[in-house]
């Protein structure tokens, strides 16, 4: 097991937090015991208990942690004029470029967000439920915009462009494998980016040809 990195800065309950979301992150809620949570933050299990009461207090605390540092992303693009951010260029191209930009290389909450969606856990499915509203609403105010094209199922649409961009992170480790590059670096996520964008605007594939009636 991999060390956990202790903040001096941070209060205890916080480092407990932190270690407990790498450890979740890395093996899951079930498979982690207090004990294991205590010596990777550098704290008795008795401080973990009198901080967060018990495990399942402590699970809470990370899922409420993770939900809110996930959730800043989209409040931040709901909370921006889209027309300005679309001129600027600022505007984030998906979801993983977003994470990219708010989470340190190295951060364990792609990967945790990546067991609370693929483990059908409620708290994942509360965060793909508010992603996906704060979605249509971007899309919809892109077509109004001129910046995407409408579609006959935008509901669809959503939960596509979502999907996608949600598999970087779900797929993170295979993608990386597949490309010799990891999709949540800078440098993965440009060459990624150009030709997701490609296949967005050009399409990838063609009709075809019909053959010509003799």
């Amino acid at each position: 097991m991999g060390s956990v990195a202790i903040d001096p800065d941070l209060t205890a309950r916080a480092n407990i937090r932190n270690a407990a979301l790498r450890l979740f992150a890395d093996r899951g809620h079930d498979a982690v015991t207090v004990r294991e949570i205590a010596a990777a933050a550098g704290v008795s299990p008795s401080l973990v208990v009198h901080h967060f009461g018990s495990k399942d207090g402590l699970r809470s605390a990370v899922d409420a942690h993770a939900a809110e540092s996930f959730d800043a992303i989209f409040a931040e693009l709901d909370g921006q004029d889209l027309a300005e951010m679309l001129a600027s260029g600022e505007a984030p191209t998906s979801v993983a470029e977003a994470f990219t930009r708010a989470f340190p290389h190295g951060s364990p909450l792609p990967a945790y967000l990546r067991r609370l969606l693929l483990t059908n856990d409620p708290a994942g499915a509360a965060l793909f439920g508010r992603w996906y509203a704060a979605t249509r609403r971007l899309l919809d105010a892109m077509v109004e915009l001129g910046a995407a094209a409408p579609s006959n199922d935008p509901a669809v649409r959503a939960a596509f462009l979502l999907a996608n961009d949600l598999a970087m992170i779900l797929l993170r480790n295979q993608i990386a494998a597949a490309i010799g590059d990891d999709p949540l670096t800078p440098a993965g996520l440009a060459r990624w980016a150009r030709e997701v964008t490609a296949i967005y605007i050009e399409g990838a594939f063609t009709a075809p040809a019909k053959e010509s009636l003799s």
